[in-house]
């Protein structure tokens, strides 16, 4: 599996509205929700699950790159959503910086080591710099969308 296919054209948002963390993890459920990849009457159980790991450590990684993550009993299978923000997001992060690109997922309950896999290869990926610049210059979702599908590693092994 790679990171492309995590996502499609309708879980990227090309320019957030949020400006700070937790209205940006909103932000990203709701269009998970919206696009029936979270059932509605899961979405405040999950959020809780996102705000319980934010409130442990922010999953702002630095270089302008967050990952907020958790796993949830209210999913099948690897859920996730991207959004960027040109201006940037306060999000907390290590650096101190603002974020502009947030990969959100949520990983079926009991699958550590593919929460791992996941968590791990989205930061690999978002750490290479030309793929962040690549992302910033992206007009739509679709050239985002075509951006995690050339160049994205294996996310985990199916």
């Amino acid at each position: 599996m790679t990171l492309g296919s995590l996502l499609s054209v309708d879980q990227i948002i090309p320019e957030m509205r949020a400006t700070e963390r937790w209205a940006a993890i909103v932000e990203l459920i709701d269009l998970l929700v919206t696009k029936g990849r979270v059932e509605p009457k899961n979405r405040d159980s999950i959020l809780a699950a996102l705000r319980q790991r934010e409130e442990t450590m922010s999953t702002g990684i630095g270089f302008g790159i967050a990952i907020p993550h958790a796993s949830s009993v209210h999913v099948s299978e690897v859920v996730a959503a991207f959004g960027r923000s040109t201006t940037g997001i306060e999000f907390d992060s290590l650096d101190n910086s603002p974020v502009r690109f947030i990969v959100l997922f949520i990983v079926p309950k009991d699958q550590f080591q593919v929460h791992l896999r996941t968590l791990a290869a989205i930061a690999k990926f978002l750490n290479d710099k030309s793929v962040r610049e690549q992302l910033s210059r992206a007009d739509s979702a679709e050239e985002i969308l075509a951006i995690f599908d050339h160049r994205a590693p294996r996310a985990q092994a199916s």
